[in-house]
């Protein structure tokens, strides 16, 4: 037990996501996700199953939750933003510098709103849904760097 949880403490670099912006951009690989997805608010989780939710935050207002559109409607959650899911499959760095801010600026010059999601292995894109297949463009042309 001793030995097991001092390996656990120690650093695993094998898990270190990339830094260096220009590998980044390179390789972040845009994969669109199936489905369209909503963000809505719980006023808590209580009785809320966890596996129906892509992922949830707690606010201070209340708990925005991130889920299929067919799972919302058929709970009767209220929405107002239809979006499409953009993973990058490069696997970023959480401390990495820049690649928000190089998607979203890409992305804005094209009029594409984004909502940016940091997950420990990647980074999440939610897109308008009729905005889907422009972002998916314009972030390849950005990883070719046109």
């Amino acid at each position: 037990m001793g030995i097991l949880y001092i390996q656990m403490l120690k650093k695993d670099t094998t898990l270190q996501g990339e830094t260096d912006l220009q590998i980044l951009l390179k390789t972040m690989r845009p994969q669109l996700n199936e489905g369209e997805f909503v963000f809505c608010t719980l006023p808590s989780l209580e009785g809320f199953d966890l596996a129906e939710l892509l992922f949830f935050f707690k606010e201070s207002e209340s708990i925005t939750v991130v889920l299929k559109k067919e799972v919302a409607d058929k709970l009767g959650l209220p929405y107002n933003f239809v979006a499409a899911w953009i993973t990058l499959t490069v696997h970023s760095a959480l401390e990495a510098i820049g690649l928000t801010a190089a998607f979203s600026n890409a992305l804005a010059k094209h009029g594409i709103s984004c909502n940016v999601v940091a997950a420990y292995y990647h980074d999440h894109i939610f897109v308008g849904k009729n905005d889907a297949q422009k972002a998916m463009e314009v972030l390849t042309a950005l990883a070719k760097g046109d």
